[in-house]
């Protein structure tokens, strides 16, 4: 519970592989409410399962206690059947069940953020697919119904789609089908590591040239929302790395959070991990969802004592300094080190840079330099940053301890009380110095940035 409300607030997406085989136990559709099970002839070779209204209960008490932003995905395949023809379905969506559950969600007070219709349907699909036009149809479905149960529009929750990986001529049609004011999200999803199970994996994560091929998707898809629906935006609904549940010893250790550094949080929430939020944010994604909280190796979590992984500090780091606007950032050095900077967060003055040294052997000394939009006092007597340096236990990247500021990151106490991370002061005229296989955040008060007025 600490670890969500670490983040005050945390977006936790309900939702993945198994979303569009649930029905949800309100209403008078269901007399019974089964279990998931294994089923070689259905998606996933599971059967179809059941929420039941105990469940969901105590779902949203812990929302409500942690303050969590809720987005959740619904059944996308009711009332809709398998075809001939490969994994197609077809026919319309059948709203009644979400119906249901939504009132049931209104009657008790249950707040959330956003509804998203079905999970990797899209494009060649996973398991299962739709047409982009019928898809577009059941969206339209969806944004009526919750304006329909959600008349106050400032409460009223989002609409996303189609949570999946991203097809030029599929996401263009379904655009093109519900028209610029329907959806609030385009959520599309990012396992650019490949296969957990690759033994090439963690060379992978350190290769800032691989790392920067999957920025051709993110442009792409920032480019097919800017065309057809610019008053929503590109999100991330669901980005783990590699598939598979992750790369076992390496996504829940140190090395992990190099993929994820170059990705997005403050335009959804959550180091190659930091590389890709700081990646989405500067291509104009709003919202990064990680996966998982909890769940396979790659999660934020341990999945078996829930003590945070590596990965988890980046990500509070990140969400607590790095504001939403995003700002150019460039430098003339090596490619194994890379930089991003953003206003900094809420009532915080200045910018915040991420520094991200991908090199297992070389000391980058980085100076701030100054351009046309930004008016720095840096070098004013007693002028001070402040300096989150990230570094893994005795220098080995597949350790499952980092350091902050060369003090271990642990829960503090029997209560799981997530550690204050404390900054160290330096001389604002002094080089950042960011050690190898490193992350390092970086607070500069003093820049006068015209973006962040």
């Amino acid at each position: 519970m600490n670890a969500i409300k670490a983040f005050n607030p945390m977006r936790i997406r309900i939702g993945g592989s198994l979303q569009d085989l649930v029905v949800y136990d309100v209403g008078n559709e269901n007399t019974d409410c089964p279990q998931f099970k294994p089923d070689k002839s259905g998606m996933f070779g599971f059967s179809k399962g059941c929420l039941p209204n105990n469940k969901w209960d105590e779902l949203n008490d812990l929302f409500n206690q942690t303050g969590a932003l809720v987005t959740f995905g619904l059944n996308a395949l009711h009332g809709k059947r398998a075809s001939q023809v490969g994994i197609l379905w077809v026919g319309a969506w059948d709203p009644q069940n979400a119906r249901e559950l939504m009132k049931y969600t209104i009657a008790n007070g249950y707040k959330i953020d956003s509804y998203e219709l079905g999970n990797e349907l899209c494009g060649y699909g996973v398991s299962a697919k739709l047409d982009s036009v019928q898809y577009g149809k059941d969206i339209i479905v969806l944004k009526n119904l919750v304006k329909d149960l959600y008349p106050d529009s400032s409460t009223r929750p989002k609409v996303l789609g189609p949570a999946g990986f991203y097809e030029e001529k599929w996401f263009t049609t379904f655009l093109e089908t519900i028209g610029p004011e329907v959806i609030d999200g385009v959520t599309h999803h990012i396992y650019n590591l490949g296969s957990g199970i690759d033994p090439n994996l963690i060379n992978k994560i350190q290769d800032p040239f691989y790392l920067d091929l999957i920025a051709r998707t993110y442009e792409n898809v920032s480019r097919s929302v800017q065309k057809h629906a610019p008053l929503a935006g590109a999100w991330v609904g669901e980005g783990g790395g590699a598939f598979n549940s992750g790369g076992k010893n390496i996504q829940d250790r140190f090395v992990g959070g190099f993929w994820g550094t170059d990705e997005l949080n403050p335009f959804w929430k959550e180091n190659r991990y930091l590389d890709q939020l700081g990646m989405a944010s500067t291509l104009n994604h709003k919202v990064y969802c990680r996966q998982a909280f909890i769940g396979g190796n790659y999660g934020l979590l341990n999945t078996t004592t829930f003590v945070p992984n590596p990965d988890y500090y980046g990500a509070l780091l990140w969400h607590r300094l790095m504001g939403k606007e995003v700002l150019k950032t460039s430098h003339n050095g090596s490619p194994y080190l890379r930089a991003y900077s953003h206003c900094s967060r809420q009532q915080r003055p200045g910018v915040t840079l991420l520094l991200i040294n991908l090199s297992n052997s070389t000391f980058f000394d980085v100076a701030i330099a100054e351009d046309s939009n930004a008016h720095r006092k840096l070098f004013e007597s007693r002028s001070q940053r402040e300096e989150y340096h990230l570094t893994a236990k005795d220098g080995d990247i597949q350790s499952d301890v980092v350091l902050l500021n060369g003090s271990p990151l642990q829960l503090t106490n029997s209560s799981d009380i997530i550690p204050q991370m404390q900054p160290v002061l330096v001389d604002s005229s002094s080089a950042i110095r960011v050690a190898p296989h490193s992350f390092v955040f970086v607070v500069l008060k003093d820049i006068k940035a015209r973006a962040c007025a």
